[in-house]
This record gives C-alpha cells, sequence and structure tokens, in this order.
C-alpha cells in the first residue's frame, strides 16, 4: 500500500510545475483525494457493499468536487489536475499514467444497465480540460484529448483529438512520416492539457490547402486572359469580363491563412 501511495504523490511531483513538496501534494491536492477516497469506495463495490461504495464516492465529491463512480477502474499513477467537475462513470476505465484536468467527462450514451457505457483511457493518456468521452470505445496508449472536445469514437494510440465533434490528429508514424530521434522524443514526454508544439487542426490545414489551391487556379486564369489578350490584339472577346472586374471575389489565400492561424 505504501509504494503505490508514494507513486501516487511522486507522479504528481513529476507532472506538475507548481507541487512544490509531498507534504502540500498530501494536504492540497484534491485530485490525490479523490483516488485515495476512490480506493475503498471501490473494494466495497466489488465485494457487494454497494450502498457503502456509493456513499463513499458521494462524500469524496462533497469533499473534493470529483465524482468518481464507485464501480469504475483507476490503474496506477493516475493524476486529476485541479480535478473541480470532473465525472467518470460506472464502466470507465483509466489506465496506468494518465492525466486529466478539469471539468472533463468520462461519460455514457446509452441506458442499457450491464453494458459497457463509458469509455477506456490506455495507458499515459492526457484528457484535457473541459473534454467530453462519451461511448464506450477505447482510446488508445500515449493519446491526447484537447481542451473541450467531445470525443464519440475511438482514438488511435499515439494520436491527437480535436474539436467538436472530435477530429483526429494522426501521430508521424500513423502518417507513414520519417520521425527523428527528437520528434520521438517530443512525442513521448508528457504535454501539459495535451499541447504539443507544431500541433495543427487537421479542418485549418485542408482550408489552407483549398485557399491555396484556389489562389494557384486565379493565378493561371490571369495567365490565359494575358494569353487571350495578346492574341486578340490586346481586345478582350465579345461577352468576357477581365479578370480586374472580379477582383473582390477572389480568393485571398494569406488573408483566409491569418483567420485559420500560422
Amino acid at each position: 500500500m505504501f509504494p503505490r501511495i508514494r507513486s501516487d504523490i511522486q507522479c504528481i511531483l513529476d507532472r506538475d510545475p507548481a507541487a512544490r513538496n509531498a507534504w502540500e501534494v498530501v494536504t492540497c491536492y484534491p485530485g490525490l483525494h479523490a483516488i485515495w477516497l476512490h480506493r475503498p469506495a471501490h473494494w466495497c463495490w466489488t465485494h457487494g457493499l454497494r450502498w457503502l461504495g456509493r456513499f463513499i464516492s458521494h462524500l469524496a465529491r462533497w469533499a473534493t468536487g470529483i465524482e468518481i463512480h464507485p464501480g469504475a477502474k483507476l490503474g496506477e499513477r493516475v493524476f486529476i489536475d485541479h480535478g473541480m467537475g470532473v465525472v467518470i462513470g460506472e464502466t470507465a476505465e483509466i489506465g496506468d499514467g494518465c492525466t486529466i484536468y478539469h471539468g472533463v467527462t468520462l461519460g455514457g450514451t446509452t441506458l442499457y444497465k450491464g453494458a459497457k457505457r463509458h469509455p477506456t483511457l490506455g495507458r499515459d493518456v492526457v484528457v484535457s480540460a473541459g473534454a467530453k468521452v462519451l461511448g464506450g470505445f477505447v482510446v488508445g496508449d500515449g493519446a491526447k484529448i484537447g481542451s473541450n472536445a467531445v470525443v464519440i469514437k475511438p482514438v488511435p494510440a499515439g494520436a491527437t483529438a480535436v474539436g467538436i465533434p472530435a477530429r483526429i490528429i494522426a501521430s508521424h508514424k500513423e502518417h507513414g512520416a520519417d520521425v527523428t530521434e527528437a520528434q520521438h522524443e517530443e512525442q513521448q514526454k508528457f504535454s501539459a492539457y495535451g499541447v504539443t508544439p507544431q500541433q495543427a487542426d487537421p479542418l485549418a490545414q485542408a482550408l489552407r490547402t483549398l485557399a491555396d489551391s484556389a489562389s494557384a487556379q486565379e493565378r493561371q486564369i490571369a495567365l490565359l486572359w494575358q494569353a487571350l489578350q495578346k492574341l486578340s490584339a490586346g481586345e478582350p472577346a465579345p461577352g468576357c469580363v477581365p479578370p480586374q472586374a472580379q477582383v473582390s471575389g477572389r480568393c485571398e489565400a494569406e488573408k483566409v491563412k491569418e483567420i485559420l492561424g500560422k
């Protein structure tokens, strides 16, 4: 028991730069208190003392602002940071080394009793503030859920889910790209709130590509107009409007990129 308690404290010291010492962690971290209270509640739940298990979880909710159903399964070194408003459902399973921030819901989308209604998080998953993971699917090892994302389908290992509904940003390995040692280390190390450098929304990337394509097509059309004007001795063909008259409706790729963010 004591090695596990030491592991609980150390994982917070490792992942939270605001944690100064073990005494502060033990006395001032409600996420740790919620996990410690969940263990006797879960023991009661699995040994037929279900009312007592629910009552202990109710006291933990009142004391910490974190609601963990006594039927949920939590691995080792789970860190609930800040924690206020976290809800973890009955059939949820959380793997070793996971980090969950405030306002997170691991919820279900069906009313069938006894079914696997809540998600399963693999090892070292980061679920950022305000995210909702809804359904009985699996979030793979090392995956990251962005802040306020609404995840309703499985997330592959090492991938990142962002947006509403969540879109999957695959890892470099899944893209088939050559991963350098530095990139591999960047993917493996812990990232607070699931944020990593140079992380891009796939929808924004697609819009940037469309803007570039539209801008390139407009340039080609302008060149064709110039060629036609030269062939017709500088006079436009009957019924045609020169490209200068359509400037106001053209695609401004740089402006689109500025709106989406670099």
